[in-house]
């Protein structure tokens, strides 16, 4: 065996006949899962439809349920869809049957999972979801099972071999169970027109959440804003300059619209002009660049980059409605 070097790791290289038979085995894996998704994108029909109104229109949670693998990707789903805007808990049902069924109303649906459809442990939670009357949502492989059975709509994954030589390990089978959860999930964010604005208020922490910040989660507003009239003498502007710690003021004309703004470097431009008798609209930059308060901070952090200014006066209809400086984007984590 001789060993390759990637970003200063020695990194082994198996066999040659080793490798390759490896690779042989992956590409196999991924071409029947692979086909196994596209086997189920073209049976969807009206049982999709008929589970997507079912979770569109619940008063309570979606309840996600299996055991085993598909109890792994059940808790996946259940993640994606509290995610994007359908409220939605894993409930194991091992743990169902010694009194989590309380976590389960009349106002909740249940999606249960279960490639079989014969999961024993599921039947206790199945039997409760009847006697109730809570609306049972089935992804089995199986019809005519027990789980079809009691369902009030079944999404039936169509017959395609496991990506295990065995045909045993649950393989192709939970990849399309994994990827029906997702339909469901993306559906039912673009049914409820859910917006990159609701994405960010549940996804706030991480690389997500910073992507996602608004100028307006970030600007500063009000009083906080070095502001002053076209015909201010710029003694008193430098002192908003000054008092507010933005290095520099915007420039409102009658109507209260931003016309322009004074920065550190207007002022150092007109030094010589005796500047202090100067009114503020003779010293100012006209048309300052500006940014809207629903726009991405990233995209202010890119304006303020591209023009090598560190302010961003926020405008609404003509009117300053904040501020931002590049510290409070670094401040957020966005660069």
């Amino acid at each position: 065996m001789t060993a390759t070097r990637k970003q200063g790791k020695e990194i082994p290289v198996p066999r040659l006949e080793t490798g390759s038979r490896d690779l042989d085995s992956a590409r196999r894996v991924l071409r029947l899962e692979a086909e196994g998704i596209g086997a189920l994108a073209e049976s969807l029909g009206d049982a999709f439809i008929a589970a997507l109104d079912l979770l569109h229109d619940v008063k309570g949670r979606a309840i996600v349920t299996g055991m085993g693998k598909s109890g792994h990707v059940a808790r996946k789903i259940a993640a994606t869809m509290a995610s994007t805007g359908t409220p939605a808990q894993y409930v194991h049902p091992g743990e169902a049957s010694h009194g989590d069924l309380g976590m389960i109303t009349p106002a909740d649906v249940v999606l249960a999972l279960s490639n079989s459809g014969e999961t024993s442990e599921l039947r206790d939670l199945l039997e409760y979801t009847r006697r109730n009357a809570i609306p049972l949502i089935a992804i089995t492989s199986r019809a005519g099972s027990t789980m079809d059975e009691m369902a009030d709509v079944t999404l039936l994954l169509p017959a395609t071999p496991e990506a295990c030589p065995m045909g045993l390990a649950p393989t192709t089978s939970t990849t399309a169970s994994l990827a029906l959860g997702d339909a469901l999930a993306v559906s039912l964010l673009e049914r409820k027109g859910f917006s990159p604005h609701d994405f960010q208020v549940f996804h706030p922490g991480g690389k997500l959440g910073q992507t996602l910040l608004r100028v307006s989660d970030l600007m500063h507003k009000g009083d906080a804003m070095p502001l002053c009239a076209a015909d201010t003498p710029m003694k008193e502007a430098i002192l908003a300059i000054t008092a507010k710690s933005f290095g520099c003021v915007g420039v409102l004309d009658a109507d209260g619209r931003l016309t322009g703004v004074v920065t550190d470097g207007d002022l150092r431009r007109h030094m010589e002009f005796d500047l202090l008798n100067q009114p503020a609209g003779d010293v100012m930059t006209a048309d300052p660049k500006t940014i809207r308060p629903q726009a991405l901070a990233a995209e202010a952090v890119a304006v303020m980059n591209k023009y090598s200014i560190t302010g961003l006066f926020v405008v609404e209809d003509g009117k300053p409605a904040g501020i931002l400086h590049i510290h409070d984007c670094l401040r957020a984590g966005i660069a």
